[in-house]
């Protein structure tokens, strides 16, 4: 196939390239992207046929970057790329949650997709190109979609919109926000915003998604001239349409009847749904010998509990839609009942319970100096995070009997998600770290929303002084064909996000939206369904707010009595080194005769040192801080100072009066009466005097010290004139006296002076 390319030009100038026929030939589809400096390689490969037994789409979606990308050698021992960072696993996760209700619904064959960053620039965010990369690649490819898609990022920079903004202007940015689409619809939407209104919000979709339908128009073109149009057939489902009719007939109405109890306990629902499946199962009669040619009896026992889950989702949906009754009987716009608690457990330095239904968190709050900070070394982002936020969900918060292996894309992505919910309600320059970590106990709906509300009870209890508490609600959306005739649920249940149409969690505070994130699994959702589900989810959010005012109106006055307390002080940044000495000798003493903790950093921008001191004891940061301020104290002429003798020479003792700074002083400033050598001073090494510092040459820099200026001066004491000095100290040359050799003129020669020396050639010899 020869090479096909394809422009697509950015509303600021810029263009993205895709172009296929190049590179990674033998892979089902491949294609490369390219905006500026930024390449990134997208493979897709897909199996011939579906493995025994399963009936979902098994797709993996890949994004790597590679640190050559930008010219940098990966961290580590090893100097290679390692597992996948959390910037890696949250951009497959954007890529795949729009790909994935894409492909048909009988499709059931192993599908990867792999994006790879090749090449980098340090302006240009490569995530917002990994969704085009990988429709292209299936679109060149004979794999069946129903695409085209593309991701985009929209930002407002100053009051306007950017398409795929760069890593500054995001920075700059008040709504910033990655939207996935088709040409028809929105399919994933996720963000954060610094408390924006619901219509600026769908504004913000608006524009995003005139640029998607531009991409998915040459993705079109592309796929054509690349000689793409027909997909492979394919067979990865057993059906059997009057086994199909037969499980409706028989189940729908029981299933109806279970949906329509309004019972609030999850395991009872689900014990019921299966009790009908099983039934229509142990009734089912034996197979025909024509069955029996087509499937065996394990496929036809898999058949029905297909064909049972359709009618499952369909009576359910059907109960919302007809009657407004929901699976656990509440209103369409109804909160479950919420019950949060704070200081629930004594260790942590902020502690909160937040328990909604039946989705419970237990969130806890760490404060730490600047030693705590995570280090971040990705390949474009290399840096420091004082904030931030880890999520658990572990196996027993439903009921699940199976290990607990690690952190998962689940954790990752839901941590993330409460991460930017709450990070711009964090205070400006606060000067701890902070780390949040939200552990579900219990899970029936949306756990992420749960964190942010916990996240703000666990922060107001620890006395972090938001801008303003957060809380969060997840919507979901039950409609027929064409949104006809549809309904908004406020707080969904895991069972209506599973079986519905749409997953949105919106979260902010009572001025406007922080975070958002949205899942669309239908088609031709309106932006009339979205306004009204912004509505919707801006009266439960105000509801939990004030669920969450009542349990702690302020935060806590002052921290509790085990937070470790912090001061931080500037310094010159030249005087870093000194605080830190000689292999870090004078800041550890400093940390082991305090017991307080200390760490500096250096600001270039402002040319300073930040000087950090933790404590649980205000004595030890009193003390390590007077050490710090006697190290980068500068010393003043007529100040009086603490001082210790280090040497004792004939003419005097230079004594240590500062840290690291010692002066000169005299035999003649020791004492009013007049001292004959040092030993009559009574001075020894190691003493403790207090001394005046009466001159700093301007030229050496040295320190001249004085012991008898603190003395009272004796009666009658008369001060030995001194001979004038010049100016700077110098007296000039000494003038000349009679015989000086000056005037003598060359000295005679001595005996035993040997005079000039001669040599002797060979040829004389």
């Amino acid at each position: 196939m020869k090479p096909v390319k394809k422009t697509i030009a950015l509303p600021d100038g810029r263009e993205i390239t895709i172009e296929t026929g190049k590179l990674a030939k033998q892979a089902d589809g491949a294609v490369e992207v390219r905006m500026g400096n930024t390449m990134l390689l997208a493979t897709v490969c897909s199996a011939k046929e579906a493995g025994e037994g399963v009936d979902f789409m098994p797709l993996t979606v890949e994004y790597k970057e590679k640190y050559a990308s930008i010219g940098r050698y990966p961290g580590g021992f090893l100097k290679r790329e390692g597992r996948a960072s959390d910037y890696e696993i949250l951009t497959s996760r954007l890529v795949d949650r729009v790909l994935r209700p894409l492909f048909p619904d009988d499709y059931h064959a192993d599908t990867f997709v792999n994006v790879t960053l090749y090449s980098a620039d340090e302006n240009d965010a490569p995530d917002a190109l990994a969704g085009i990369a990988a429709s292209a690649a299936i679109a060149c490819s004979d794999i069946p979609f129903h695409g085209p898609i593309s991701e985009v990022r929209v930002a407002r920079v100053d009051g306007e919109w950017v398409i795929n903004p760069t890593f500054e202007q995001i920075e700059k940015a008040d709504i910033e926000l990655m939207v996935g689409a088709t040409y028809d619809n929105i399919m994933m939407v996720e963000g954060e915003m610094n408390e924006v209104s619901e219509a600026e919000l769908l504004e913000a979709l608006k524009v995003a998604h005139e640029e998607i339908k531009k991409h998915c128009l040459a993705q079109i073109e592309l796929m054509k001239e690349a000689g793409k149009e027909v997909k492979r057939e394919y067979c990865h489902e057993i059906n059997d349409d009057a086994l199909r009719q037969d499980v409706r007939e028989k189940c729908y109405d029981k299933a109806y009847a279970i949906a329509r109890t309004g019972a609030a306990d999850k395991h009872w629902r689900a014990e019921q749904f299966e009790a009908i499946c099983n039934e229509y199962i142990d009734n089912l009669p034996e197979m025909t010998e024509e069955q029996l040619e087509k499937y065996t009896p394990e496929q036809r026992k898999a058949m029905v509990k297909r064909y049972y889950h359709d009618v499952e989702k369909e009576a359910m949906r059907r109960c919302v839609l007809d009657e407004g009754i929901r699976l656990d009987g509440r209103k369409t716009t109804e909160i479950r009942p919420i019950w949060c608690e704070i200081d629930y457990l004594p260790g942590p330095h902020g502690a909160a319970v937040f328990t909604r239904g039946e989705t419970q968190a237990l969130v806890t709050t760490t404060l730490g100096t600047t030693l705590d900070e995570k280090i971040v070394d990705d390949v474009l982002n290399q840096g420091k995070e004082r904030f931030l936020l880890h999520y658990n969900f572990p196996p027993f918060s439903t009921g699940e009997a199976r290990p607990q292996r690690g952190v998962g894309r689940r954790e990752v992505g839901h941590g993330n998600l409460a991460h930017r919910a709450l990070k711009r309600m964090f205070p400006d320059d606060f000067p701890y770290t902070c780390r949040i970590v939200s552990d579900i106990l219990e899970s029936n709906g949306s756990s992420s929303m749960a964190t942010v509300c916990g996240g703000t009870l666990s922060l107001l209890d620890a006395g972090v002084k938001m801008k303003r508490p957060v809380a969060g609600v997840a919507m979901g959306l039950i409609s027929d064909k064409g949104n006809v005739k549809y309904a908004v649920l406020s707080d969904i249940l895991g069972d209506e996000d599973h079986l519905g149409d749409m997953d949105f969690k919106v979260t902010g505070t009572t001025k406007g939206i922080t975070a958002t994130q949205m899942d669309i699994k239908c088609d031709g959702l309106s932006y009339e369904v979205l306004e009204k589900a912004l509505d919707q989810a801006r009266d439960g959010r105000l509801h939990i707010l004030n669920i969450i005012n009542e349990t702690i109106p302020e935060p806590r006055e002052d921290y509790k009595p085990h937070v470790p307390r912090l001061i931080t002080i500037e310094i010159p940044k030249e005087m870093i080194g000194a605080v830190i000495g000689p292999q870090g000798k004078v800041i550890q003493g400093i940390q082991e005769e305090t017991g307080a903790t200390i760490s500096i950093e250096e600001d270039e921008k402002l040319g300073i040192g930040r000087v950090e001191i933790a404590s649980k004891d205000k004595e030890s940061i009193d003390a390590a801080l007077a050490k710090i301020k006697a190290i980068v104290a500068q010393p003043e002429e007529g100040e009086v100072y603490d001082g210790t003798v280090r040497s004792i020479l004939d003419f005097g003792a230079f004594v240590e009066f500062m840290p690291g700074r010692d002066g000169l002083l005299h035999i003649s400033e020791i004492s009013w009466d007049r001292l004959e050598n040092m030993e009559t001073s009574g001075l020894k090494e190691g003493d403790k005097l207090q001394v005046k510092l009466i001159e700093i040459d301007k030229k050496t820099g040295k320190f001249r010290l004085s012991q008898r200026a603190l003395q009272p001066k004796p009666e009658g004491y008369v001060e030995r004139e001194a001979r004038p000095r010049r100016e700077g100290g110098d007296r000039g040359p000494r003038p000349r006296r009679d015989g000086d050799r000056q005037d003598r003129g060359p000295r005679p020669r001595r005996d035993g002076d040997r005079g000039p020396r001669t040599f002797k050639h060979k040829e004389n010899e």
